[in-house]
């Protein structure tokens, strides 16, 4: 089975109930979304055991190994793989040609699109889903706002949903968070409405895109090591969430990444970059930067930026007394390595 964003919705309970491997790509935020709601479907997701694309492009055993493996008490459980491009394949495909019934895998694989050979390998079986997303707009990801806050019990105009969704970096999962955190404040429940305003998105420390993360993943990502203090400085006094900020750079290294990918050999940066602010699939005042950190981050060097994030995303869950000092290292490092491209 194969699904774009459009139908996706209309496919996954059918996929849900029929599928054992689930592949996602494309607009990170959108994929993790839909692998969210895959899991969401299943009658028992279980235990849930997570994998990297760079282990499995070591290993192409491990996934059949994890997938048709039992927990230690016999209950359910279910593979989350985060991978890069086509990381996957090799590995996937060592569990569609095992023996036995292996649990749910989900994919979510940051620059692989419905070319990528994972998808392809997929794309026609039955017991698969292969599903591309592309990145959304700014108006698709306000309206998205919009349907989250009504179903939080949250009257909101179009002005607010558009500043959420802008603070968000056009995130889902970021503007899902402030969502429900707009709710709580104002005690909002869909048996019990309540209206959202400004002063009330303020008052639960909403940022703006100025204000925010982006300062600090521009500071990381373009190498900019004597800003970085600072920044990592304003994270504590704002009180940023360490696993929000991290999200945010996880999905500029996606977005880098599938604009590397339109790129080909013509190494035209300015020309593609304007194309996509034309798209409205990047925002205008983030042009220079993405510019800047798309010299920095090219080929094996970007990818090695995906594993990087992702093993410090598993770190982070792991420890979250330590989560602030486990960032701020591994920020730092990725700093410097910006900078040495300079």
């Amino acid at each position: 089975m194969k699904a774009t964003g459009r139908d996706f919705s209309a496919q996954a309970v059918k996929a849900a109930a029929a599928a054992k491997v689930f592949f996602f790509c494309g607009d990170d935020a959108s994929a993790h979304d839909a692998a969210a709601k895959v899991l969401s479907l299943l009658p028992e997701p279980g235990e849930r055991i997570e994998l990297a694309g760079a282990d499995l492009r070591r290993d192409p055993v491990l996934l059949g190994d994890e997938a048709r493996s039992t927990s230690l008490f016999g209950d359910t459980r279910h593979v989350f793989v985060r991978a890069q491009g086509d990381d996957a394949h090799d590995a996937v495909a060592n569990l569609l040609g095992g023996e036995g019934e292996p649990c749910p895998v989900l994919i979510v694989a940051t620059a692989a699109t419905d070319k990528s050979r994972t998808f392809k390998l997929l794309a026609d079986r039955a017991d698969a889903l292969a599903a591309m997303f592309y990145a959304p707009d700014l108006r698709s990801v306000t309206t998205a706002v919009r349907a989250m806050a009504d179903a939080a019990g949250l009257r909101m105009g179009g002005d607010l949903a558009e500043r959420i969704a802008r603070a968000a970096g056009l995130d889902t999962r970021l503007a899902q968070s402030e969502v429900t955190k707009l709710a709580l404040y104002l005690d909002a429940s869909p048996a019990s409405p309540r209206s959202a305003d400004a002063s009330a998105l303020e008052a639960i420390g909403a940022r703006t895109e100025e204000d925010g993360f982006g300062a600090l993943v521009n500071a990381v990502l373009g190498g900019e090591t004597a800003r970085l203090s600072g920044e990592l400085r304003r994270m504590r006094e704002l009180g940023l969430n360490p696993v929000g900020l991290l999200l945010a750079l996880e999905r500029r290294a996606a977005q880098l990444a599938q604009i590397a990918a339109k790129l080909g050999t013509r190494g035209d940066i300015a020309g593609v970059i304007r194309a996509e602010v034309a798209a409205r699939r990047v925002f205008w005042k983030d042009e220079r930067d993405i510019a800047d950190q798309l010299r920095r981050w090219r080929g094996r060097r970007l990818e090695r930026l995906v594993d990087k994030l992702v093993g410090l995303h598993r770190a982070l869950l792991g420890n979250s007394q330590s989560a602030e000092l486990l960032l701020a290292q591994g920020l730092a490092e990725i700093t410097r390595v910006a900078a040495a491209r300079s």
